[in-house]
């Protein structure tokens, strides 16, 4: 069985985490290791990364490269989020690592972070039938996932992870003795983490929290300290009293006091009060009194991913997580879920029947059903030309598992599902690639049946199948009534279909 390797580039820290899969896909770890290079210290306050910093970084990747062939590695896979994502130079410092290390670093938007690591905190934490918020710290952002039932619904990215909050604040310390100076500083931060609460409330709504859930290096170290500083047994959940008795504590002691005293590395005792506060006021704003904390994070979500990516079989899970979300957007804007649950289950009906026809694949179909999903949400806006309102929305509005060019196909798709075909002036879709604009073209002709099939939003029809014998392509609706409207939908809304197959649609009994 493979051998793999996931590498997280993160803003405090590169980490590296080696496993084995056996025979029942279970992972089996072989090796970690943890390089205390801060890119966040110069992209949070110069905007890129250093020639200095990258030096460190090319140092850290030679390391772990060495440590991927000792451990004869089949896949690997790196992953870049906040500081990367943001520096001014991250082209450089990509090619730069790989030229000088033979590894390829992914930048990863924060939705698909927050994806990963529920992944690999599904693989701890029993997350069925309950509401849980997640809450990840990193060095430059924090998110915020809430899943329902194990499956993702929401998750926001707040730009206050600890590092990112040390570089933005601490020039606003005055010079005071040293001591004043954190205290100053801790209350700055404290003042930036309520400054978020409005976002907040409005993502938890009126939501209870059955279980809250911590993930990163600065809450792993918080229940380590429960355990030191307030002698329990356990470090693996940390209650609400305790975490404020540790950061009365913590912020009792200088920086050079926690590393001597509470035996902290130095990267750690700098942000550990910062990282503190935010944990504190989501966990008091979510009204949760404990956290656990399943010491696992973004590194495991890589590696269960590639376990996913390798055996075929267990992507529904993937695809039952990116419908969840699209549906929790479509319910977001209060969108006709009848209507929209019909016209996707009708679309990847007629694309599973029209395989030989548009020759598309799997990704394709799911793209396809997230876009008739939500085809009409730009009614929430204005139902005149909703199609439009739709594609700005799906645009910058992300669906978990999916990346931005996946939505901004799904966007264009829903675009067409009505009015004008796809035109080389219609900028959105003229600035996607050449195949992806065929795709859009082929995937929206088929939305438009399928659209039509439920014209009255009424569900009517039941089944149907599908006939092809060039050039006529029959369509046999079994369902409701006499379905006269919905045939006579089909019939209108075919010319679309007709030009980019080469078919003329009839509709039969």
């Amino acid at each position: 069985m493979p051998n793999l390797a996931a590498i997280d580039v993160g803003s405090n820290a590169i980490r590296l985490s080696i496993a084995s899969v056996d025979g029942e896909r279970k992972l089996s770890s072989l090796e970690n290791l943890r390089e205390p290079v801060r890119l966040g210290q110069d992209v949070f306050a110069k905007g890129l990364i250093t020639d200095n910093t990258l030096e460190q970084a090319v140092d850290a990747f030679k390391k772990f490269k060495e440590a991927i062939d000792r451990n004869g590695v089949n896949w690997s896979k790196a992953v870049a989020t906040s500081a990367v994502r943001e520096a001014a130079n991250r082209d450089m410092f990509i090619d730069s690592v790989a030229q000088r290390c033979g590894i390829d670093i992914v930048v990863i938007e924060p939705e698909e972070e927050a994806r990963l690591i529920h992944l690999a905190i599904a693989s701890k934490v029993n997350l069925k039938n309950k509401t849980a918020m997640l809450i990840d710290i990193g060095g430059g952002s924090t998110e915020v996932t809430l899943t329902a039932d194990g499956s993702i619904v929401s998750t926001e990215s707040y730009r206050m992870g600890a590092v990112r909050l040390l570089q933005l604040l601490s020039s606003g310390v005055s010079g005071k003795e040293k001591r004043n100076g954190e205290k100053e500083f801790n209350q700055l931060v404290r003042e930036y983490v309520e400054s978020t609460q409005r976002r907040l409330k409005r993502e938890i709504g009126g939501k209870k929290i059955n279980i809250c859930v911590g993930t990163g290096g600065n809450i792993e170290t918080l229940g380590g300290l429960r355990k030191d500083l307030l002698g329990k047994e356990r470090e693996t959940s940390i209650e609400l009293g305790e975490l404020d008795a540790i950061l009365k504590k913590l912020q009792a002691l200088s920086f050079e006091e926690r590393i001597q005293q509470l035996k902290m590395r130095p990267d750690r005792a700098d942000v550990i009060v910062p990282a503190s506060i935010i944990l504190q006021q989501i966990a008091k704003l979510a009204d949760v009194d404990e956290i656990l904390i399943p010491k696992v994070g973004l590194k495991e979500g890589i590696l269960i991913n590639m376990v996913i990516d390798l055996y075929e079989e267990t992507k529904h899970a993937y695809r039952d997580q990116v419908m969840a979300s699209a549906l929790e957007i479509g319910r977001k804007y209060f969108f006709d879920e009848q209507h929209g649950t019909s016209v996707a289950r009708y679309a990847v009906e007629l694309f599973d029947q029209t395989r030989n026809l548009h020759n598309l694949s799997l990704e394709h179909r799911l793209l396809l059903e997230v876009a008739a999903l939500l085809h009409d949400i730009g009614n929430f806006i204005s139902a005149t030309d909703h199609h439009k309102h739709a594609q700005y929305l799906l645009a910058a509005t992300p669906v978990i598992g999916l990346g931005q060019l996946q939505m901004a196909i799904i966007a264009n798709v829903a675009r067409y599902h009505r009015k004008s075909f796809p035109k080389q002036q219609h900028e959105a879709y003229s600035s996607l690639p050449s195949k992806d604009r065929v795709a859009v073209t082929k995937l929206a002709a088929v939305l438009r049946l399928a659209d039509a099939m439920d014209n009255e939003h009424a569900s009517r029809v039941e089944s149907f199948s599908v006939e092809y014998k060039k050039p006529k392509f029959a369509i046999h609706l079994k369902g409701q009534g006499d379905l006269l409207l919905e045939k006579w939908a089909l019939m209108k809304k075919a010319e679309m279909f007709e030009e980019v197959f080469g078919v003329k649609v009839v509709v039969e009994d």
